[in-house]
């Protein structure tokens, strides 16, 4: 018995060793494990997120899928329901308040005898029918806003034709024309109407054609023409003998002077006429282009909109209006100016009288004898 547990001993010992060994190949082992386990851990849980992920949109996906079942097309009767209703709740007029569209809503469900679950669909279908209608007043209003035309003057013209444009500009520059012969032709007929009231009275206070030119020719008036014309013709008959021939010679040079000052203050007063006559046709034509163009253009587009076609026929119109407010100054300016005249070439008829009638004095205060000794007593001066 000795030997033999002298002899497990050794056996104990050496079996110690072994299982230390093998302790220690486990713990290196499983230390070598651990991260390959924590990726497969990993790997397993990635596929499992992402068949999460994969099957949140679906059932995202799933309530979109609700609008559409409910978007199904109605039945005759319930869309002529809908419309029944969205009469009542508009009969109450935008000042209603949500309780009354409530009540209406609700009267309109037991007059008409509709379920519950019916009703939830026609108020679907009601919503789903105002929101519509809300886009297209919307999109009505953007398309407004797109077409919107600025229709101050200014604007028109921008939106206007090259030929419209041109006819506009044309009638403008004719306006401008017209004011400034008003402009200047009043200030010429008013100062020489005043200033031939003064020479008048200066013409019929002279005794003598020699103290009228004095008079004349230091204020270097407009008489002293009439007077030096007077005069010459008597320096060329100073050897007749006739003083009628005289005095009918004299009046006639007189007459030509007095037509000559009445064309030479009539100038200008021609375009006036000439704008008045044609300005309201040529803003016609300009109209007639406008107008052509707009109708062209409504052709293209293919449609009547009232907001598409105004701006086109408004810029064509103001071509009309341009040509009228042209004309309408130029004819009542030309017929004032006319009568203007008329009266000025009285005053200078009247003017030419005067030195007529000291012309036939001299002659007639003139003896006969002395006049065929001194011929040129007349003009002494």
């Amino acid at each position: 018995m000795n030997s033999t547990a002298h002899s497990a001993k050794p056996t104990t010992l050496t079996a110690r060793p072994q299982r230390r060994l093998g302790a220690l190949l486990a713990l290196l082992l499983s230390l070598s494990l651990a991260p390959t386990a924590s990726f497969a851990d990993q790997s397993v849980s990635a596929p499992a997120e992402s068949a999460t992920a994969q099957q949140a949109p679906t059932d995202a996906a799933q309530p979109a899928a609700n609008p559409q079942a409910q978007a199904a097309p109605l039945s005759p009767e319930a869309a002529a329901q809908v419309d029944a209703l969205s009469d009542r709740l508009e009969a109450l007029g935008p000042q209603a308040t949500p309780e009354q569209l409530n009540e209406a809503r609700q009267q309109f469900f037991n007059e008409n005898n509709i379920a519950a679950q019916d009703a939830e669909v026609l108020q679907q279908a009601l919503a789903a029918q105002q929101n519509a209608d809300a886009q297209a007043m919307n999109s009505d209003a953007a398309e407004a806003e797109a077409v919107f035309h600025d229709l101050s003057p200014w604007g028109m013209y921008q939106g206007a034709d090259v030929v419209v444009k041109t006819v506009m500009i044309g009638l403008v520059l004719a306006s401008i024309l017209t004011w400034t012969i008003w402009i200047a032709k009043t200030i010429e007929l008013v100062s020489a109407r005043r200033r031939l009231r003064r020479e008048i009275v200066e013409l019929k206070g002279a005794r003598t054609l020699a103290q009228a030119s004095d008079q004349a020719r230091a204020k270097h008036s407009f008489s002293e023409v009439l007077i030096e014309d007077a005069r010459e013709e008597l320096k060329l008959s100073a050897t007749s003998r006739e003083k009628e021939g005289i005095k009918e010679r004299v009046s006639f040079r007189l007459e030509r002077l007095v037509g000559a000052c009445g064309r030479d203050m009539s100038k200008g007063t021609g375009v006036l006429a000439t704008i008045g006559s044609t300005a309201p046709f040529i803003g016609l034509f300009g109209t007639v282009w406008g107008i052509m163009n707009s109708f062209i253009g409504i052709a293209k587009t293919q449609t009547t909109n009232l907001a598409v076609v105004a701006p086109g026929i408004a810029e064509a119109l103001l071509a009309t209006a341009l040509g009228l407010v042209a004309a309408i100054p130029a004819v009542i300016i030309y017929n004032a100016f006319s009568r203007s005249i008329s009266a000025y070439k009285a005053q200078v008829a009247d003017a030419s009288a005067q030195v007529l009638l000291l012309v036939s004095r001299d002659l007639d205060m003139l003896p006969g004898s002395d006049r065929t000794q001194q011929p040129h007593m007349v003009k002494v001066g």
